[in-house]
C-alpha cells in the first residue's frame, strides 16, 4: 500500500517546476506575489468584511482604510483643501488687481451748444451729487473733466431745468429717464500716450541731478559795473571795407557798384550826420543780384 501511494504522488521536482511556471506567468501579467498570498488576502478580506458588517449591526462604525474606494473622505478632498484654494484665489485676484492698477483718468470735454445763461453738468461719474458749472466759450459752454475709462451717463442743468443734448448719444435708464451717454476709451488717447512716453524718453534729467555745488538763490543776476559799462568790441576789419566808400571808374555807371563781399551783406551802415540828414544803407542779395538800399532821414 505504501508503494502504491507513492506512485500516485507527483515527483517533487515536477511540483517545483509548476510553481515556477505559475510565478513566471503572474510576473508577466504584472501581478506581484504568489497565489497562496492572494488566497490568503482574499480570505482575510472576506473575514474582515464579515467582521465589519457585524460591527456595523452593533452600532459601531466600520473600520475602512484611508484613501480606499470605501473611504467617504476621498470624495471630500476638495472640501478639505477649500481654505487653501480660497486663499490661492484671493492671492491671485490681488496680484491681477495690482497688475492692472487703477483706471487712468482721461480728460473729457463736455459742450453745450444750446441757449442758456447758467449751464451746469452732473452725471454718474460723481453719483449725481453736485452740479459742475460750464464755462462760456464764444457761442457755447465747455467743461473739461478727468474721467476714468468706461461708460458714463450725464445731463445738463440749463437755467434751472434738467435737459439732455439731442445731438449727443442718449440712453434710457431703468427709471425711464433719458440721459446722454459717453464712452471714454483708451484707444482714443493712444496718440497722446505715445507722445508722452516719447517726450519722457527724450528728456534727459541726468544733468539736473549733477548740478555744480554752490549756493542757490532767487535774486536776479546783477551785472558788475565794469561789465555793464564796458566799451563795445572792436569792429572786425572786413566790415571796414564799406562798398559805398569805394570809388567807381569814370567809364562805369555811377549807379552800379562793385560786387560786394559776402561778409558785407545784411549789415546796417550809417553815414555821419551832415546838414541835419542821417543816411543809412544796407546790402542784400536776391538770387544772383546784389541790391544796396539808401535811407535818408532828416533829424
Amino acid at each position: 500500500m505504501r508503494w502504491e501511494k507513492l506512485a500516485n504522488r507527483e515527483p517533487r521536482h515536477r511540483l517545483m517546476g509548476d510553481k515556477h511556471k505559475v510565478k513566471t506567468k503572474l510576473r508577466h501579467r504584472g501581478i506581484m506575489g504568489n497565489t497562496s498570498s492572494e488566497r490568503g488576502g482574499v480570505g482575510q478580506g472576506e473575514k474582515a468584511h464579515r467582521r465589519d458588517s457585524r460591527g456595523a449591526k452593533e452600532g459601531d462604525r466600520p473600520k475602512i482604510l484611508m484613501d480606499s474606494p470605501e473611504d467617504p473622505d476621498i470624495f471630500n478632498a476638495e472640501d478639505i483643501k477649500a481654505p487653501e484654494k480660497a486663499e490661492f484665489l484671493a492671492w491671485r485676484q490681488d496680484l491681477e488687481a495690482n497688475d492692472k492698477g487703477p483706471a487712468q483718468a482721461r480728460p473729457t470735454v463736455f459742450r453745450w451748444t444750446g441757449a442758456g445763461k447758467d449751464i451746469f453738468l452732473s452725471g454718474s461719474f460723481n453719483n449725481w451729487a453736485n452740479k459742475i458749472p460750464l464755462t462760456r466759450s464764444q457761442n457755447n459752454f465747455v467743461a473739461i473733466l478727468d474721467l476714468p475709462e468706461g461708460e458714463h451717463q450725464y445731463k445738463f442743468y440749463v437755467d434751472g431745468q434738467w435737459t439732455h443734448d439731442p445731438a449727443e448719444p442718449m440712453v434710457t435708464n431703468h427709471l425711464g429717464t433719458v440721459n446722454n451717454v459717453i464712452q471714454v476709451k483708451k484707444t482714443d488717447f493712444e496718440v497722446f500716450d505715445a507722445l508722452m512716453v516719447d517726450s519722457q524718453k527724450c528728456s534727459d534729467m541726468s544733468d539736473l541731478s549733477s548740478s555744480p555745488p554752490g549756493p542757490y538763490h532767487q535774486d536776479p543776476y546783477m551785472c558788475k559795473l565794469e561789465e555793464k559799462f564796458k566799451t563795445p568790441p572792436i569792429l572786425p576789419p572786413h566790415l571796414l571795407q564799406v562798398i559805398l566808400n569805394k570809388d567807381t571808374g569814370i567809364s562805369c555807371d555811377p549807379a552800379l557798384l562793385p560786387e560786394p563781399n559776402h561778409v558785407m551783406l545784411n549789415h546796417l551802415y550809417a553815414l555821419s550826420i551832415k546838414d541835419g540828414v542821417m543816411v543809412l544803407s544796407a546790402t542784400h542779395r536776391y538770387k544772383k543780384k546784389y541790391v544796396t538800399t539808401l535811407l535818408y532821414k532828416p533829424i
